[in-house]
């Protein structure tokens, strides 16, 4: 591929620009106009014009001077009017290229295209906004496909995993959420704003009012409206993000589509998935519904770094999607719990500072006593914790299970394995445990594969197993014997 001249982003770019930046361009009017009303209202008119004409030149010169090119071995975006950048993303760096088209990107038949390498969860490159056309040219460019090619030269895909409306409608029912009192705060600060309102004096009479007309069934009725907002917030939020849903299969990659009002379409290539996640929330999850991650080189927007593929399936759809993937399948039953001494640590570190706080507190309330009587609980949650904590070196991959009410699995290919480490806290040193600490590239947050309170001499071993890494599968195994 011939070094080709720098190209520029599609121009409704601008429009689209200011239609974000529309509030505070509405601010400045008023502003402007008072400003200007001291000297007669053409002064005003014309410093309106002025301020829009300036910031029109702005987006203008940010738009022409910001170009990017693809040349033989990298992708090279350059930006900035009076300070330049420049940032050069070699091709081989390049993890995974998708697409986002927002409601009025999709209108105007233009997409966002992200370029996500391996150095992290945050993508390299954001171009917004390009034709659909450039998109795809883009993303075959940089999958280093001939440039005449198109998706119907590759080998002929499959989809692997689907959701109906009405799959998507039943996922929202379990997805309950509290983001509508998000949004009345928000309104209730932008009210905050245009008018002034005394707080004091509102919350006071709410509070009588409240107070005047309280009745059991009254407070029934607003918990259930409150249930009822949660539940439909859940449905509304998940329909959104995931009308559509499908995983297809091409090749050595998957393509994922989902979205109502924001489009998007993410590529993931089977080489650079680094682990699989499985997970049972605690009230879906007695239903059979299980939701699927991969965590892949390029990371992701969520937080832990990982794609979703299937957010809401039955188990044996989430098998499909794993073989697919070319994983191996969880071997639950093969699995080794952790050391005894787990009970008993979980049952000091959660059961003592309870039963410390009710018996100071009882020297001052003695009916508080009453709750060292829930001595036997922590024990009780030690013992389910432990049950359902497992762990193996299986042939060609590390699986982990670990979750009480919301249950996680792990498969991870040996080859994943990026850093092994194993910790001690003072309290497992003296029971003789330890935690082996399991890190894989693009991947963040809590949930990782750790396993945890192994006795010291088993998680050496594991550590070492997992750190040599060797070809065959069975030294793995052995290991942990």
């Amino acid at each position: 591929m011939s070094e080709e001249a720098p190209r520029r982003v599609h121009p409704v770019t601008m429009l689209i620009g200011a239609l974000k930046t529309g509030p505070s361009t509405l601010l400045m009017i008023p502003a402007l106009y008072a400003a200007g009303t001291r000297f007669g209202l053409l002064v005003s008119a014309a410093l309106i014009l002025a301020g829009l004409a300036t910031l029109a030149a702005i987006a203008w010169l940010n738009w022409w001077f910001a170009t990017y090119r693809l040349t033989d071995d990298a992708f090279v975006i350059e930006s900035g009017v009076l300070h330049r950048s420049r940032r050069e993303i070699p091709l081989e760096r390049v993890q995974d290229v998708s697409f986002e088209q927002k409601p009025l990107a999709r209108l105007l038949g233009l997409a966002l295209v992200k370029i996500e390498t391996g150095g992290g969860g945050e993508d390299e490159a954001v171009l917004d906004s390009v034709t659909l056309a450039e998109a795809q040219r883009l993303r075959l460019a940089l999958r280093r496909l001939p440039a005449a090619a198109s998706e119907d030269e590759e080998p002929a895909g499959r989809t692997v995993f689907a959701m109906s409306p009405g799959r998507v409608l039943l996922q929202g029912l379990f997805g309950f959420s509290l983001v509508w009192i998000a949004g009345i705060f928000a309104v209730l600060q932008t009210v905050d704003q245009a008018i002034e309102l005394d707080w004091r004096e509102l919350f006071g009479a709410a509070r009588s009012e409240v107070a005047s007309h309280f009745t059991i069934g009254a407070a029934l009725a607003v918990l259930a409206a409150a249930l009822a907002l949660g539940v439909v917030a859940g449905v509304g939020r998940t329909f959104v993000r995931d009308y559509g849903f499908r995983l297809d299969e091409r090749g050595g990659r998957f393509r994922r589509i989902r979205g109502l009002l924001t489009r998007s379409e993410v590529v993931i290539v089977k080489d650079r998935v680094q682990l699989a996640l499985v997970h049972r929330a605690p009230v879906r999850g007695r239903f059979g519904w299980h939701s699927l991650e991969m965590q892949t080189l390029g990371g992701s927007d969520d937080a832990g770094g990982r794609q979703a593929m299937a957010p809401f399936a039955r188990a044996e759809e989430v098998a499909r999607v794993v073989d697919a993937a070319g994983l191996p399948r969880f071997e639950a039953d093969a699995l080794t719990s952790v050391w005894r001494g787990h009970v008993l640590r979980c049952a000091l570190r959660h059961g003592v500072p309870v039963l410390v706080v009710f018996a100071v507190a009882g020297f001052f309330v003695p009916l508080l006593w009453l709750g060292l009587a829930l001595a036997p609980v922590p024990a009780g949650i030690a013992l389910l914790q432990r049950r359902h904590h497992r762990y193996g070196l299986r042939a060609t991959s590390l699986q982990v299970t670990r979750g009480v009410l919301s249950q996680r699995d792990w498969i991870v290919p040996y080859p994943a394995v990026q850093v092994v480490a194993v910790r001690r806290s003072w309290l497992q040193r003296r029971l003789g445990l330890a935690t082996v600490l399991v890190d894989t590239a693009g991947g963040s947050g809590w949930a990782r594969p750790d396993i945890a309170d192994v006795a010291e001499p088993i998680a050496f071993e594991v550590a070492q197993a997992l750190a040599i890494c060797p070809a065959s599968g069975s030294a793995r195994a052995s290991a942990t014997a």
